[in-house]
């Protein structure tokens, strides 16, 4: 009986295994078919902290609309301080939005923590919120934000990211 139950969860874990390299075949295959998109996503790869599933993620979320600034895109993505008053009696931290899609805030938020030691504008604006007084996770998040500003830039202009600060 038990030797059944496990061999029925290795059988779905094997099933779901084949399902997930199908679909990775088949998202492979349509970026090699269209060359945009591939440049695209290397060029996303060039920033520091941005692998291939956030760079999948970017480009999902930056080419499903168009966009006039890199603000809008931030917005979308959820990434916006929206702050907490009511009246001139309460006044509560600033939070982000959450409106976008949170598996792209997910992804983001592991990228700004990789770009934290690899990426040099994202270690600077780190250290100078820190350094104000910002809290570590209000800093992540504007972190986040300051990633899909870059992504935004390196697509609009199509050249590979290159460092602001020094």
């Amino acid at each position: 009986m038990a030797t059944d139950i496990l061999r029925s969860i290795d059988d779905i874990l094997l099933a779901l295994t084949r399902e997930r390299d199908r679909l990775q075949q088949e998202i492979d295959d349509h970026l090699n078919q269209h060359p945009g998109l591939k440049r695209d996503r290397t060029l996303l790869q060039t920033i520091p902290g941005v692998g291939p599933a956030v760079s999948l993620r970017l480009l999902a979320m930056l080419r499903s609309r168009v966009f006039k600034s890199a603000r809008q895109a931030a917005a979308f993505a959820g990434l916006v301080p929206i702050s907490w008053e009511s009246g001139s009696s309460v006044r509560g931290r600033p939070r982000l939005s959450k409106a976008g899609n949170p598996k792209l805030r997910q992804s983001l938020y592991m990228a700004a923590v990789v770009g934290l030691r690899r990426n040099p504008d994202i270690s600077a604006l780190y250290q100078r919120l820190t350094g104000n007084g910002k809290s570590k996770m209000a800093a992540l998040g504007a972190a986040m934000r300051k990633l899909i500003h870059i992504a935004y830039g390196v697509l609009r202009t199509q050249t590979e990211y290159r460092p602001q600060t020094a």
